[in-house]
């Protein structure tokens, strides 16, 4: 799409109401998806991350896509959050400034995230350069077209996306009994 085409777009020059708030919700979101990766306490990165799927799930509100938002809210700000912080609270993770959280590789951190990142930019605004997101089209956000869309087309993803948090559930798993383990061990010696 050129440039011109996308000045005759209605709208180009004129944010809405809606668009604005877009903006201002998605860079409060940023904002606490960094703190999350920054802070050095544990606890407050749980925190900021229910902060910033919480703003996902707004975004997904103003792109009326209220299904996927109540997802979004039960399932990650509710559940994964939760999972995190009883993960937190049963491996007794220090609550306070953690000494172990800053690793000294900071840097080649910021580098792969970013990198990353911009990778996944350019992918997103490649796929989507000629096509506006219609809003008002036939589907509108209903269970219907969602469920539609990600079973027949993104299946494979979603599959892949459970594998990856049954992984993660037994890696858990394995990281608290080993804990345990360790300490029985201990105290069957003395």
């Amino acid at each position: 799409m050129t440039l011109a085409a996308a000045a005759a777009h209605p709208g180009f020059l004129s944010p809405t109401g809606v668009e604005i708030a877009f903006l201002l919700v998605g860079l409060a979101t940023f904002g606490a998806a960094v703190l999350t990766v920054t802070t050095k306490q544990l606890v407050h990165a749980a925190l900021w991350l229910v902060v910033a799927l919480g703003g996902i799930a707004v975004e997904y509100l103003l792109l009326t896509a209220e299904f996927i938002a109540w997802v979004q809210v039960l399932i990650y700000v509710g559940s994964v959050v939760v999972l995190l912080l009883f993960g937190l609270m049963l491996t007794k993770a220090p609550i306070g400034r953690s000494p172990d959280a800053d690793s000294g590789n900071r840097w080649v951190a910021l580098a792969v995230a970013g990198s990353a990142a911009a990778a996944l930019v350019w992918v997103v605004v490649d796929a989507f350069r000629a096509t506006w997101i219609d809003l008002d089209g036939p589907a509108q956000g209903s269970t219907d077209a969602t469920g539609e869309f990600l079973f027949r087309h993104w299946v494979l993803p979603f599959e892949a996306l459970s594998v990856l948090l049954l992984a993660a559930l037994i890696g858990a798993i394995v990281l608290s009994r080993k804990g345990r383990e360790g300490k029985s061990h201990r105290e069957d010696k003395s």
